[in-house]
């Protein structure tokens, strides 16, 4: 059975009325895909007021601290999700990003991606239940929490579509699609309907901004389809990337380091 990851940002989940509404189209999703999973932000503006409460506290926060605190803000909406999800009688079970083993260099605040071992994800699909996964987030080979700086939450998405064999990833975002120019500063900028992963990265590079350009970088390198859809009107493929393309999937997806894990690990 096909699978599929959707990615959720924070502007989606604004409040928590929004949980409902996501947990419809996610009811939607599975007459399609037997087999979601969802990566989600944190809330709104979450990130932001969490480091305003480290500044408060800490006129240099330790990194490591930080990662710990702001790691947070994923696993509120990774855990209100799956409580929504159960209020349709959905059965859904959220996931931090190291128990989704997502692997990592040891760089707090500014960790890459090196490999995947989805584990206990593939386990809970295979007992049909929808997988709710904290973004942005993930653990190095010292058993450390990291985060994964710019571009993290789509970064974290791709990189589990890698790990699962997914079809495609959904990313719900607060414009219509990837155009010539930022849609949140210019509304009527035209929207590319579909964009190959060259012209995806010359455009976002150009301060189009609706993806990171890591994150499209690594849907290139593995062959991985991107969708950007509006959570406003979560029906309609505002831009599609990389259609068609060929799949590759590799075993360590950003960074040089080439680290390895016994199949035995907890993750």
């Amino acid at each position: 059975m096909s699978c599929l990851v959707m990615k959720f940002g924070g502007a989606a989940m604004a409040n928590a009325s929004r949980f409902a509404c996501i947990s419809q189209l996610i009811l939607r999703r599975l007459e399609t895909f037997p087999k979601l999973v969802v990566v989600v932000s944190a809330m709104g503006e979450t990130t932001s007021e969490l480091m305003n409460l480290a500044r408060e506290v800490s006129t240099n926060p330790p990194k490591r601290e930080q990662d710990m605190l702001i790691s947070a803000g994923e696993r509120v909406s990774m855990a209100l999700l799956a409580m929504a999800l159960h209020e349709v009688r959905v059965d859904a079970i959220s996931f931090t990003g190291s128990q989704s083993g997502i692997l990592t260099t040891e760089m707090h605040t500014e960790a890459k991606v090196i490999a995947i071992r989805p584990k206990r994800v593939e386990q809970a699909l295979k007992e049909g239940k929808v997988v709710i996964v904290a973004g942005f987030q993930g653990v190095s080979s010292s058993k450390e929490v990291t985060t994964l700086g710019r571009g993290g939450s789509d970064t974290s998405a791709v990189a589990l579509a890698i790990g699962l064999g997914a079809e495609r990833v959904e990313f719900y975002k607060d414009v219509p699609g990837i155009g010539e120019d930022n849609p949140k500063i210019y509304p009527d900028t035209e929207i590319f309907s579909h964009l190959s992963y060259e012209e995806a990265l010359a455009v976002v590079g150009k301060g189009a901004e609706v993806l990171h350009d890591r994150c499209i970088r690594l849907a290139q390198k593995n062959g991985i389809p991107l969708e950007i859809r509006p959570f406003y009107d979560p029906e309609r493929v505002g831009t599609s990337i990389g259609l068609g393309a060929e799949r590759n999937f590799a075993f360590f997806y950003e960074g040089e380091s080439d680290l390895t894990f016994g199949e035995d690990q907890p993750y």
